[in-house]
């Protein structure tokens, strides 16, 4: 099955919604599910107009109504696809959509600062972003560009007039997900990485969630990735 045919987009997706256990980013994929639904919960979205900014996999469209219309752009032509576009100019009028997702993708943008301001624009009023960038990952492509904290945040969505910043977990999570990830990328064949994905990536997720719940996520010192609900 070809990587890029929508059965194997939509599996993709749905791996990252509802990672197993096994997954080394577990605890953060699982942290976003569980915000995003609470955020998406509050939000009329009953026929709404939806935008997927970088919505290759679109793994949180199975979280809204089914009555939404739904795009999604991206500067790699896929099957799932809406439209083929610069996140830093949207091909959308202004005031478009109630709805605007971003997830993981902010980071490989030349002008984040850009693509927040055309997001802004699209949006219509009283409309929502949501949004999830990393603040500690290994650079996974030649376009890795950036990450953010949240100062970074409250500076890029100044003209926002609602913002909520959450940790995709706290320092024991970002800890034990930083260790199952170099372990993972370090390892030079693919059984040994089964290995590590049945055995010690588990474990890590199985420390990083316990440590969190013991400890909260209060202590931002090593979390890897935040999601951010912005309200225009």
């Amino acid at each position: 099955m070809h990587d890029n045919d929508a059965e194997s987009l939509r599996a993709a997706g749905r791996r990252r919604l509802l990672p197993p256990i096994t997954d080394p980013n577990w605890l953060v994929l699982r942290a976003r599910r569980k915000q995003f639904s609470r955020w998406l919960n509050e939000l009329p979205l009953q026929n709404a107009t939806v935008l997927d900014v970088g919505g290759r996999l679109q793994p949180y469209r199975e979280l809204l109504p089914e009555s939404c219309r739904y795009w999604s752009v991206d500067l790699r032509p896929t099957a799932l696809l809406s439209t083929i576009a610069d996140a830093g100019s949207l091909p959308f009028p202004e005031n478009t959509f109630q709805l605007v997702i971003c997830t993981q993708m902010l980071e490989y943008a030349p002008c984040p600062q850009q693509v927040v301001n055309e997001i802004h624009r699209v949006l219509a009023p009283g409309g929502t972003l949501l949004l999830s960038a990393p603040s500690i990952f290994p650079r996974d492509s030649e376009y890795d560009r950036w990450r953010f904290f949240p100062a970074a945040y409250r500076s890029l969505m100044s003209q926002f007039s609602d913002l909520e910043i959450l940790a995709e977990g706290g320092t024991v999570a970002g800890f034990m997900r930083t260790t199952a990830v170099f372990a993972r990328t370090s390892a030079r064949y693919d059984a040994l990485r089964l290995a590590l994905d049945l055995t010690f990536v588990p474990v890590l997720n199985a420390l990083g969630a316990l440590g969190d719940k013991i400890l909260g996520a209060r202590d931002g010192t090593f979390t890897v990735n935040y999601s951010v609900r912005a309200r225009k």
